[in-house]
């Protein structure tokens, strides 16, 4: 992001200085705090407490995607003992000194601490208004639970405005689906914050409590222990997924290296199963999975010779049946990786047909895995429209049409009307280069893409050569 839209450092800017504005005290405040019970002495402490958490959260042992999250309880614990100037110089204090790891620096830097800023003080002005200020003075717990959760709510409201408005001047959410696709993409942000961002309110209205009862600052602090033991575990869990796509790259590196015709495809597979399973309303952790499905879905090709891939001349019987051994192949690879799921049947049954024509085992209609059927129709169309050495590049709409012609006898209609729908409201976009293809005999590469549509659908073994 070195070459941030102009839009996005002026929006930059205006994040920054009504930031300072929220910095500034009420006239009077300062001189009439003893006497109003506002104490302002907590905001050394919570800052270094801030600091500490963020630094420790992005450290190795405990880094994760989202460190930020690791010390929203201390921000709001602010947000709940001081007043709103106060917490907001909380979050100064912690957030302008940490390092930033990207391009641009400053802007970067500017735009972490004026957000956190602007959220923590709206989330002290709401929690005061309503009473909040007196509930947790008194350990009134019952009082102090509405009175916090109203501020988590504004909290949460600001950080997610706010990041909705950086991400519309930078992805072009607006100008390619313009309001509802901007109010959908930021609803969707909202409720995934929500939850996460509830749970740090309770751990940081504990702390609060605990900071203004007798037993003082020190039992405040035992909040953060099982909070720091759960983001552990979730940087485990991170680290562990991590892993998890370090193994399938590796997998299709070694595919990709070895059958030059097909570099990319995998990756395109997968974005256009991933597509079809979202079309059809299945859950994200089936989404995930239908995309490993299709990245993988040709590792088998890893246990056939390297001659019968690359061979010029066309294929005989046997060497036909060999390649059509590849989705067995590649089931025997994966079928140890536990968090495939059901993705391991979909590289075994992907060349299945609702017709029973397919292989490895002439499978037809419910008996082939939903998940296969996915993949079998997201594979064939990225064949129809990729550039080969042996075939051109159909057009997207010629095939569409193609994959419409076969549902019903070799794909799934629903999965073919899901994957129209999505292509449809989306576009596709299959970034073929020249690597996708190898030279001639002469030296010469295939054209990139073509307008012409190619013949016949079919991706059975050999139809290259």
């Amino acid at each position: 992001m070195e070459a941030l839209p102009a839009r996005a450092r002026v929006y930059v800017v205006c994040v920054t200085l009504t930031a300072l504005v929220c910095l500034v005290p009420p006239p009077g405040l300062l001189s009439s705090s003893p006497a109003t019970g506002v104490p302002w002495w907590p905001v050394v402490p919570l800052a270094a407490l801030y600091a500490g958490c963020e630094r420790l959260a992005r450290s190795r042992p405990v880094a994760t995607p989202h460190p930020g999250g690791a010390s929203y309880p201390v921000l709001l614990a602010g947000a709940f003992l001081l007043p709103p100037s106060g917490a907001a110089l909380v979050a100064l204090a912690g957030a302008l000194p940490l390092p930033v790891e990207q391009r641009p620096y400053l802007v970067r830097r500017l735009w972490r601490t004026g957000r956190l800023v602007l959220a923590v003080w709206a989330a002290s002005r709401v929690h005061l208004a309503v009473g909040g200020r007196e509930a947790v003075a008194d350990c009134d717990v019952p009082g102090a639970l509405g009175t916090a959760g109203a501020a988590v709510l504004v909290f949460c409201l600001v950080l997610t405005l706010l990041d909705g408005g950086i991400l519309a001047l930078t992805a072009g959410v607006l100008p390619r689906g313009g309001r509802t696709s901007a109010t959908a993409a930021w609803w969707q942000l909202f409720l995934r914050s929500l939850v996460p961002l509830t749970v740090h309110g309770l751990a940081g209205l504990m702390m609060a409590l605990l900071w203004r009862s007798p037993y003082g600052p020190v039992a405040a602090l035992l909040v953060l222990l099982p909070m720091g033991v759960s983001w552990w575990a979730f940087a485990q869990y991170h680290r562990e997924r991590a892993a998890h796509q370090a193994t399938i790259r590796a997998l299709v590196q070694a595919v990709d290296i070895k059958d030059g015709y097909t570099r990319g495809h995998s990756e395109r597979v997968g974005q256009a199963s991933m597509m079809i399973a979202r079309e059809l309303g299945l859950d994200d952790d089936r989404v995930e999975v239908l995309r490993f499905a299709g990245i993988l879905h040709d590792v088998g090709k890893l246990g056939v010779p390297t001659r019968l891939l690359t061979k010029n001349g066309p294929l005989t019987p046997e060497e036909r049946r060999v390649i059509e051994l590849h989705p067995e192949y590649g089931h025997e690879m994966v079928r140890g990786i536990s968090f495939l799921g059901e993705a391991r049947a979909a590289v075994l049954h992907h060349h299945e047909r609702l017709d029973g024509s397919g292989y490895p085992y002439g499978l037809a209609g419910s008996q082939i895995p939903e998940s296969a059927r996915v993949v079998a129709v997201a594979d064939a169309f990225d064949a129809m429209t990729s550039t080969r050495s042996y075939s051109r590049a159909r057009p997207v709409p010629a095939a569409l049409e193609e994959l419409r012609r076969c549902a019903g006898a070799h794909f799934d209609p629903r999965m073919v009307a899901a994957l129209v729908r999505a292509i449809g409201r989306s576009g596709w976009r299959p970034a073929v280069t020249a690597d996708d293809v190898r030279p001639d005999a002469d030296g010469h590469r295939p054209p990139a893409a073509v307008t012409e549509p190619a013949g016949p659908v079919t991706d059975r073994p050999g139809a290259r050569r």
